[in-house]
C-alpha cells in the first residue's frame, strides 16, 4: 500500500469533483474546492474520520467494499479505479456494475441532432434519447426508470415490438440481444441490476428461457432494421453505432437514405414528435 500516494490521488480526485457533479447542493460559503471531505465519506457509506485518516496518509489499509465505495463517490472511471485499488495494494477486480451516467458532450449531441439517437449501456437500459427517439421508437419519460430497457421491452412486452419491427426483425433482435447480455454478465459478475434483469426476463419470457439455455455470448454492434411506425408507416433506418469504450455505452442514431420515402417519415416524425394524428 502506498499511502502517500493514494492520499495525493484521493484528495485529487475530491478537489476535481463540484456538488452539482454528484448531486449536492453548493450551499454558502464553501470554502473549499470541490467536495468537503465529509460529503465523500457520505457518498461513500464511510465515516469522516476514517476518510480524513487516508486522505492524510494515517489510515489503515482500506478493504475492497471501502475502496469500491470511493470509487463511486470520487466518480472514478475504469482505469482510474483499478488505480485507486494497485494503490491500496490490492488487485483491481471486475467493475462493479456498468456506468449509467452518460457525458455532457454526448448529452449535447444528442439535443443538437434531427435525427433520432439514444445512449444504451452494457445490458441495454435507454440512459438517453431525443425527442426524434421518443417519436420513433417510443416515449421513454412516460416509462418508470426500470423498464427503459431495450430487453425488457422486447422478452416481456413482445407483442406490442413484433407491431412495430416485425416478426423476423425481433426474433433476430431477441438472440443477438440476449448473446451481449451474456457476455455483459462475465464483464459485470457482481452487478446486481444485470442479475435482475436476468431473473425477471427468464420468469417473465419463455423466449428468453430458451435463448439463454443456448450459452450464445457476443458482443452486438448493429442495431439497424424497419421499424413500422403506426403514424408514418414503414421507416427503413440505417443505425450508426459509436462506442465509448471508457463507460462500456453506445450511441446509436438512426438516419434514412437521403431523399427516400424513409427520410421524409423521419422528417415528419421530427414535426409531429410523440403526438397521435387523427385518422379519418
Amino acid at each position: 500500500m502506498d499511502r502517500g500516494q493514494l492520499a495525493e490521488f484521493l484528495r485529487v480526485r475530491r478537489e476535481r469533483l463540484t456538488p452539482a457533479d454528484v448531486g449536492l447542493p453548493a450551499g454558502l460559503r464553501r470554502r473549499t474546492p470541490g467536495l468537503r471531505r465529509e460529503e465523500v465519506a457520505g457518498l461513500a457509506t464511510m465515516s469522516t474520520d476514517y476518510y480524513t485518516r487516508l486522505e492524510q496518509g494515517r489510515g489503515p489499509r482500506p478493504s475492497r467494499p471501502v475502496l469500491s465505495g470511493l470509487a463511486r463517490a470520487l466518480r472514478l472511471n475504469d482505469d482510474e479505479r483499478d488505480h485507486l485499488f494497485r494503490l491500496a495494494g490490492e488487485q483491481p477486480g471486475p467493475p462493479p456494475g456498468p456506468p449509467s451516467d452518460v457525458r455532457d458532450g454526448v448529452l449535447r449531441m444528442l439535443g443538437r441532432l434531427d435525427v433520432p439517437g439514444i445512449v444504451l449501456d452494457a445490458k441495454y437500459d435507454v440512459l438517453a434519447w431525443n425527442r426524434q427517439a421518443a417519436a420513433l421508437m417510443t416515449d421513454f419519460s412516460a416509462l418508470p426508470v426500470k423498464e427503459r430497457n431495450l430487453l425488457r421491452l422486447r422478452f416481456l412486452h413482445g407483442d406490442r415490438q413484433a407491431e412495430r419491427y416485425g416478426m423476423d426483425a425481433t426474433q433476430a433482435f431477441a438472440r443477438e440481444a440476449a448473446a451481449d447480455l451474456r457476455a455483459a454478465t462475465g464483464t459485470y459478475p457482481d452487478d446486481p441490476a444485470i442479475a435482475q434483469l436476468v431473473s425477471d426476463l427468464l420468469a417473465g419470457s419463455s423466449e428468453f428461457a430458451e435463448i439463454w439455455a443456448r450459452h450464445e455470448v457476443a458482443r452486438q454492434q448493429s442495431l439497424c432494421q424497419t421499424i413500422l411506425h403506426p403514424e408514418v408507416g414503414r421507416i427503413d433506418v440505417i443505425c450508426e453505432v459509436l462506442v465509448i469504450p471508457e463507460r462500456d455505452q453506445r450511441v446509436v442514431i438512426y438516419t434514412a437514405e437521403p431523399g427516400s420515402p424513409s427520410d421524409h417519415a423521419l422528417r415528419l416524425l421530427d414535426v409531429i414528435g410523440t403526438q397521435t394524428l387523427s385518422h379519418g
